[in-house]
């Protein structure tokens, strides 16, 4: 209750339902004490692994994990992408370094805290204080420290949490291009005359670096702009006939406005929610696309369908959560939102059609068991063996590209012994890298596949999952499997507990309903306990049979990531 009213008094811009989901009631936050290079001692604040708050002499500091979820918590300054790599290496923020918007500055007094954004995206990258007020950086000629660093994304105090990196956040007014008619009549903020103003897609920005402020390249306007745009215009794009003067990503972008505001309107109800944002572009968005048309996100201005969605979000149309990691869900929807209520039906389709087409979708819908590929990230301790080859710490790689480092490297190093060779003479570099210390003066030879097998043992585990129409998501360590299991219940009655369907794609309330109809038992979506935000299928009875032929068949899912198809009963024996 005390961290709650220091929070806000320290953010009093945050809202009370803000400041209840950034220190909720019923969860723990772990506390920890450490100290700076410079000795000072620091309380950090953990909440769901991550830090979020850090205290140093009883002031109060958002972490970067913060300020990517509350990314307008604090006055924001922007620089250049190349300035990132000396503010994580310590250096303090100059002003020569700091982009100047059309806009102007937040006006700020010295020693005000402050926010740090690269150019193009709003999340941002570390966090200051203000050594100067706006004026006083003005009338310096933007010379000198502007800013003294705290704390930044790629630093220690982040290597604590989970290691994310930062979303990507459309800049609410473009960093280099403003309004036309606002620009007019006002001095520029350089000596040079000014560049022809042009509205470019987030995807689209190029950094040129020696111009005064970064050139914008590209043709398409803002996705705010687009998806902002009166719902009239995105239905009525049939009415404009073969001579469309529409660009094909405009046509693409409008289509796909159409497709999201006509499945909210007719589509997902309030008992839907939360939805897979997968479910929802494949099970909703895609069966409103008139007859003859394509949704594909890749010829659109946003790119990826996580994108369009930040825009919606962003205009407060719907709000997305990860409500496990890696997989995102649609949690709330505002459907007396102007921009929904002015949505007009496209001839063809009714409120009616529409609700039984997406009945009839459910059924009939394709799923595509998404591609899963293991992949390994480069560890401190291997380094030295892969730097040769052009990588570093962190370099992902598949398991035919590290084969091919590996046996390169003993190749151009010749380490093939002459006499056999199935063996591989153990340099200083291998001896560092894959034995133990007990072992370092016992072998002087590996076998090839013993060589393999420990280097691929001591890299980091990763692993991409890529769903239908959606682009790869990369995330650590090894995918969980579906885990069934059978719980014994009052009356010695069974039940079957079915866990981790949304990391493959599958919504459990379409997986309970399709269950239910099968079995003809009653199926519901129960908390996972332990876990917050987690939901598992139970139904009764045991249906490991019908849940092999379902996601073994049906659902065309690889055995090996399914766990607890042996618990199956035997044939004759009772459920």
């Amino acid at each position: 209750r005390k961290l709650r009213s220091d929070v806000a008094a320290a953010f009093p811009n945050l809202s009370a339902e803000q400041l209840a989901e950034f220190i909720p009631n019923k969860e723990e936050l772990n506390v920890i004490k450490i100290h700076s290079h410079k000795g000072e001692a620091v309380t950090v604040y953990m909440n769901h692994r991550n830090p979020i708050l850090f205290e140093v002499e009883k002031a109060l500091y958002p972490t970067v994990y913060t300020l990517w979820v509350y990314p307008d918590l604090l006055p924001a300054f922007s620089t250049w992408p190349p300035v990132l790599q000396k503010l994580a290496g310590g250096a303090d923020l100059m002003l020569p370094g700091v982009v100047v918007p059309p806009s102007g500055f937040p006006q700020v007094e010295r020693g005000t805290l402050c926010a740090v954004t690269l150019l193009g995206n709003r999340a941002p990258v570390a966090v200051a204080v203000a050594t100067m007020s706006t004026a006083e950086m003005l009338a310096a000629g933007m010379k000198g420290k502007g800013f003294a660093v705290l704390h930044t994304y790629l630093d220690h105090l982040w290597e604590y949490g989970d290691k994310s990196s930062p979303p990507t956040l459309a800049p609410l007014v473009p960093d280099c291009a403003g309004n036309e008619e606002e620009q007019q009549g006002k001095e520029p903020v350089s000596s040079s005359p000014p560049e022809p103003v042009q509205h470019v897609g987030i995807g689209d920005l190029s950094l040129k670096e020696g111009d005064n402020c970064a050139q914008l390249q590209g043709r398409e306007e803002l996705p705010e702009d687009r998806g902002a745009e009166p719902a009239e215009s995105a239905s009525t794009e049939d009415q404009q006939g073969p001579e469309d003067s529409r660009t094909p990503q405009e046509q693409m972008d409008a289509l796909f406005n159409q497709c999201f505001f006509h499945a909210l309107k007719c589509k997902v109800k309030k008992s839907d929610l939360p939805l897979l944002t997968s479910t929802f572009l494949r099970s909703h968005m895609f069966s409103c696309c008139p007859a003859g048309q394509q949704l594909d996100i890749k010829k659109s201005s946003y790119k990826k369908f996580s994108k369009f969605l930040q825009c919606m979000q962003h205009q407060k149309i719907l709000q997305v959560k990860e409500l496990n990691k890696g997989v995102e869900s649609i949690v709330e929807v505002d459907w007396k939102h102007p921009d929904i209520k002015a949505f007009a039906v496209p001839e063809g389709f009714s409120s009616a059609s529409a609700a039984q087409d997406s009945r009839n979708e459910d059924r009939e819908q394709v799923y595509h068991a998404p591609e899963i590929i293991p992949l390994y990230g480069v560890s401190n301790k291997m380094i030295p063996l892969f730097q040769e080859s052009g990588h570093r710490k962190g370099s992902i790689l598949s398991s035919s590209e590290v084969r091919t480092i590996i046996i390169n490297y003993v190749k151009t190093n010749e380490l093939v012994d002459e006499t056999n060779k199935n063996l591989v003479k153990v340099n200083a570099i291998l001896c560092d890298c894959l034995l133990d210390k007990s072992e370092q003066d016992e072998i002087s030879h590996l076998k090839w596949d013993d060589l393999l097998s420990r280097c691929f043992h001591r890299l980091q585990r990763l692993h991409q999952v890529t769903f239908f129409g959606q682009e790869p998501v990369v995330r650590k360590g090894n995918i969980e499997p579906i885990d069934i299991t059978i719980a014994q219940r009052s009356s010695n009655k069974k039940v079957t507990i079915i866990k981790n369907l949304e990391l493959y794609g599958l919504d459990p309330q379409c997986v309970a309903n399709i269950l239910q109809q099968k079995v003809q038992a009653s199926a519901t979506i129960t908390p996972v306990p332990g876990a917050k935000d987690r939901v598992q299928v139970q139904i009764q009875g045991n249906q490991i049979h019908h849940l092999a032929k379902l996601l073994l068949e049906e659902f065309q899912l690889p055995r090996k990531y399914i766990q607890g198809l042996e618990k199956a009963p035997k044939l004759g024996q009772k459920k």
